[in-house]
C-alpha cells in the first residue's frame, strides 16, 4: 500500500470521526422523552383525508411504546413563519409546530415600546400551544416538523411517528382570521391501523403560553396579578396565583386559561368531553408570579383518525372584545354559547353596581373625551348625590349625643332587667325622633360604592394607556410619575410620584375638618384613636397606595377634597344646632333672683290669662 493511499485512509477516518462528534452538537437530537419522530410527511396540505396521510411509518420507546424509526435520515432545518392580522403578529416555529411569539400590535407595552407579548418566556422546555405526548408531566415535543403554508392565515405542521410497530402522522394546523382575537388549532392524527394512544389514561397535554405579558414586579405592583380562570357552564373559577404552584383543577370545565389584569389566554376545546384534567402552574423556570400557565390533558384515544379542535382567545380581558364570542353571529368563527365574559374580573354580588357606575362613566366620557376628567366629574356627581345621607348621618350623631345622658340613666336604672331596658330605650328613641339604623345606611351605601369603584378603576381596560395630564399622568392604569431614580427607595421603588402625596395631605385635612366638627368625644382614649385616624392612617395609606393606579388614586383624592367641603357645611349646620340646644338648656337651667322669679311668674300668669281670654 503506497504512502498516498495510507494518508487518504487516515484523513477519511478523521473526517468520519469528527463528523460523528460534531453532528450531535451542530444538529442536536431534541426528541421527546416519550415519543420520537420518524420521517416527515410531504405534500400534505389539508390533512383532512386518509389518502393524503397514507405514507406514514411508526415505532416505539420504553415509556409509551414509541421510538424513532431507522429510516429517519432527513434533517429538516428549523424555520419560523410570520402571520400578520389586523390585531396581532404571530410567529410560528416548525420545532414542535408551536407559537413562539404572539404580539398584540394594537396594544402597546410601555416598557418595551412594542405590542403586548402574550407568548413570552419561550424555551425548548415550554412553548405556546405545544404538545406533550402523555400526561401533564411529560416533556413537550421538540422534533422539527414538516411545514406547509396553506394560505396567509393557515399553516400545517406534520411529523411521522411509530407506536407498537404501527405508523401514524401527527399534525397541527393553525388557522387565524383578520379582526379576530381568537384563532383555531386542530390536532390531527392519521394511521392506516388502529392504535391505542393511552399513557395513564392520557393521550397528550396542550398548554397556553409560559408567560403572559406585560411583565410586572409583584413586590412593587400589588395591583397586577396572574389568575387561573375556568368555566364549567354554571360555575366559574378565578384564583390568584403565587409562586411555585402546580395544581390540578378537578372540576369539569368547558374552558380554562390564564389571566392578567388586562389580558387573558383561554383554551376552549370544541368538545369538552375529551378533557381528562385541567392544571395550572407557576413552576416555570423563572420563579415569578408573571410566569403562569394553564394545561389540559386529553383523554386516551384508540383508533386511526382523529381531529381535535381547540379555540384560543389571546386578547384583552374586557367586555367589549370578549362578548363578541358569546354570540355566534357576532364573530367570524361562528363561535358562541361558552360565556367567555365570565373570565372578566368583577365585584361579585356588587357587579350590578359596578356595571351601573361604568355606564355613567362612559356617558360622561362621551362628552368630555378625557377619562381623568370623567373620573373627577363622576366623583362629584356621586358625592353630591350622597350628601343628604351624609348630612342625615351627622345629625343623627348629634341627636345621639343629645340623648346620651338619658340613655345612661335608663341603663343604670334597668341594668338588671334587660327586657325593660330595651323597651325604655326604644321608647326614648321614638320620643327623640332618633333611628339608630339611620346612621348605618349612609355608611353601608358609601362602602358598597367604594368597593365597586375600587374594582372598576383598578381593572377598567379603557384606563390602560389613557392620558390625563401629559408628563405627569400619561396612563391612568399605572401610578403617576415625574421622575425616575437610578436606585430603589424602601417600600416605594424608584418612581417619584406626586398624586400619593396629594392624597395623603388631603386625607389629613379631611380628618382635621371632621374632628373640628365635634364628631368625637373628649375622653383621652378616643382622642388618641382619632389622632391615629387623622395622621397615622393616611401615612400608612401613603405606602400602601404609592404604586396604585393613578385612576384609583385620582378618584380617592377628588372624593376626599369634595368631602372636606361637604364636612365644612355639615360642621356649620351642627354648630348652629349645638348652639340652639345649649341655649335651650341654659334657659331651662339658669338661676334667677327672687324678684326676677316673681316677675317671670307674673309674666307667665298674665300670659296664661291672656291666652284664656283669647
Amino acid at each position: 500500500m503506497d504512502k498516498n493511499t495510507i494518508i487518504a485512509i487516515v484523513l477519511s477516518t478523521v473526517v468520519i470521526v469528527v463528523a460523528f462528534v460534531l453532528q450531535p452538537i451542530i444538529f442536536p437530537n431534541t426528541r421527546n422523552a416519550n415519543y420520537q419522530a420518524t420521517e416527515t410527511v410531504e405534500n400534505t396540505e389539508n390533512f383532512n383525508t386518509s389518502e393524503e396521510l397514507s405514507n406514514s411509518i411508526l415505532t416505539v420507546d420504553n415509556a409509551s411504546g414509541i421510538e424513532e424509526s431507522e429510516d429517519n435520515q432527513e434533517i429538516i432545518p428549523e424555520e419560523n413563519f410570520v402571520v400578520q392580522t389586523d390585531l396581532a403578529k404571530i410567529v410560528l416555529t416548525n420545532k414542535g409546530g408551536d407559537i413562539i411569539s404572539y404580539e398584540l400590535i394594537t396594544h402597546q407595552d410601555l416598557d418595551t415600546g412594542r405590542g403586548i407579548e402574550l407568548s413570552d418566556n419561550i424555551s425548548d422546555f415550554n412553548r405556546t400551544a405545544s404538545l406533550a405526548l402523555g400526561p401533564v408531566d411529560s416533556k413537550i415535543i421538540n422534533d422539527v416538523f414538516e411545514s406547509k403554508k396553506i394560505d396567509d392565515y393557515t399553516y400545517l405542521f406534520t411529523k411521522k411517528y411509530v407506536k407498537d410497530g404501527k405508523s401514524f402522522i401527527l399534525g397541527k394546523r393553525y388557522t387565524f382570521m383578520p379582526k379576530e382575537y381568537m384563532f383555531k388549532l386542530d390536532v390531527l392524527i392519521h394511521s392506516d391501523e388502529e392504535i391505542n394512544f393511552d399513557n395513564d389514561g392520557v393521550f397528550y397535554t396542550i398548554r397556553t403560553s409560559p408567560q403572559i405579558g406585560p411583565h410586572y414586579d409583584p413586590k412593587k405592583n400589588r395591583y397586577e396579578s396572574r389568575q387561573f380562570v375556568a368555566f364549567g357552564g354554571n360555575k366559574y373559577k378565578r384564583t390568584n396565583l403565587a409562586t411555585n404552584q402546580f395544581k390540578r383543577y378537578d372540576k369539569e370545565f368547558i374552558w380554562s386559561g390564564i389571566a392578567g389584569k388586562y389580558f387573558v389566554e383561554l383554551i376552549v376545546p370544541e368538545k369538552s368531553d375529551i378533557i381528562n384534567s385541567g392544571f395550572y402552574s407557576t413552576q416555570i423556570e423563572v420563579n415569578d408570579y408573571s410566569n403562569a400557565q394553564a394545561l389540559i390533558e386529553r383523554k386516551a384515544f384508540k383508533g386511526n383518525d382523529i381531529t381535535d379542535t381547540y379555540y384560543f382567545y389571546f386578547g384583552p380581558r374586557n367586555n367589549k372584545d370578549l362578548k363578541r364570542y358569546n354570540v355566534a353571529e357576532e364573530n367570524g368563527w361562528g363561535f358562541g354559547g361558552r360565556k367567555l365574559t365570565e373570565c372578566i374580573q368583577t365585584s361579585g354580588l356588587l357587579n350590578w353596581l359596578e356595571v351601573a357606575l361604568k355606564y355613567i362613566l362612559e356617558l360622561i366620557n362621551k362628552v368630555v373625551h378625557n377619562w381623568g376628567a370623567s373620573i373627577i366629574i363622576m366623583t362629584i356627581i356621586l358625592k353630591s348625590a350622597l350628601f343628604p345621607l351624609s348630612k342625615k348621618q351627622s345629625m343623627g350623631t348629634l341627636k345621639m349625643q343629645e340623648i346620651q345622658p338619658k340613655i345612661q340613666a335608663i341603663q343604670e336604672k334597668y341594668k338588671n332587667d334587660q327586657q325593660k331596658l330595651q323597651i325604655e330605650t326604644q321608647k326614648l328613641y321614638k320620643e327623640a325622633g332618633y333611628n339608630p339604623a339611620s346612621g348605618c345606611l349612609p355608611m353601608i351605601l358609601q362602602m358598597l360604592i367604594l368597593i365597586s369603584m375600587f374594582n372598576l378603576f383598578n381593572n377598567y381596560f379603557e384606563f390602560r394607556g389613557a392620558m390625563f395630564i401629559p408628563k405627569w399622568i400619561p396612563d391612568l392604569s399605572t401610578g403617576d410619575s415625574v421622575a425616575t431614580l437610578k436606585f430603589n427607595l424602601p417600600l416605594i421603588g424608584n418612581q417619584i410620584r406626586i398624586l400619593p402625596i396629594i392624597y395623603v395631605v388631603v386625607q389629613i385635612l379631611n380628618g382635621i375638618v371632621t374632628q373640628f366638627g365635634g364628631m368625637t368625644s373628649s375622653n383621652g382614649g378616643n382622642n388618641a384613636s382619632m389622632k391615629f385616624m387623622t395622621y397615622g392612617l393616611p401615612l400608612l395609606f401613603f405606602f400602601m397606595f404609592y404604586n396604585a393606579p393613578a385612576g384609583l388614586l385620582l378618584y380617592w383624592t377628588v372624593s376626599s377634597i369634595f368631602q372636606i367641603g361637604q364636612q365644612m357645611i355639615i360642621n356649620k349646620i351642627m354648630k348652629d344646632k349645638k348652639a340652639e340646644m345649649n341655649f335651650g338648656k341654659k334657659d331651662e337651667n339658669r338661676v334667677l333672683p327672687p324678684k326676677a322669679k316673681k316677675a317671670s311668674k307674673n309674666k307667665t300668669s298674665n300670659g296664661k290669662k291672656l291666652n284664656k281670654k283669647l
